[in-house]
């Protein structure tokens, strides 16, 4: 549906909010919902807390993680699988994601493929108050609370991406 440019990529290298390394001071400034993107954010996060809607795909900086380190399904209410090839926001990843923002259930997304952009339609289509958390290569987790200008800019970067960005506004259902 949606595909990163070559040009876009050095935007994703600065973290869009604040560093953290502690899931408990994180989450002490964290809201709901709680959108986790990432297998070891999740991890961390659930020593805490279930996070309300997370994206996994077995993988940590391009590598496999073994059977033991993969996320506890069981941890969620709701297991959902999309495909989403690396470098791109499927229709089907960006359709999990509206549909568990507006689930009671918590919701794991495990995705066939890569799930790295997912913190950008998280963040786009999230309410006020939510908290959207990444990782960050070799420095944390970083922790974008959603307002109307973190909102905006996710949406003008998803406006700057290849692809059928209509589509992808009706998928998420923002406009």
């Amino acid at each position: 549906m949606l595909d990163l440019p070559d040009d876009l990529r050095a935007e994703l290298k600065e973290p869009v909010g604040p560093l953290y390394t502690d899931p408990a001071e994180l989450l002490a400034d964290a809201g709901r919902p709680l959108v986790a993107v990432g297998d070891v954010v999740t991890d961390h996060l659930l020593d805490e807390t279930t996070p309300d809607v997370a994206f996994v795909d077995g993988q940590t900086k391009r590598t496999e993680l073994p059977a033991d380190r993969r996320i506890d399904t069981d941890a969620f209410e709701r297991v959902v699988r999309v495909e989403n090839p690396a470098a791109t926001l499927s229709r089907g990843l960006l359709v999990a994601l509206a549909d568990a923002l507006d689930s009671e259930a918590t919701t794991l997304v495990l995705v066939d493929g890569e799930e790295d952009l997912a913190a950008v339609p998280a963040i786009a289509a999230a309410p006020d108050g939510a908290s959207v958390v990444y990782g960050q290569p070799d420095e944390g987790m970083v922790h974008v609370r959603v307002d109307e200008e973190t909102r905006t800019a996710m949406r003008d970067f998803l406006a700057r991406m290849d692809g059928d960005r209509e589509g992808a506004y009706g998928a998420l259902g923002v406009t």
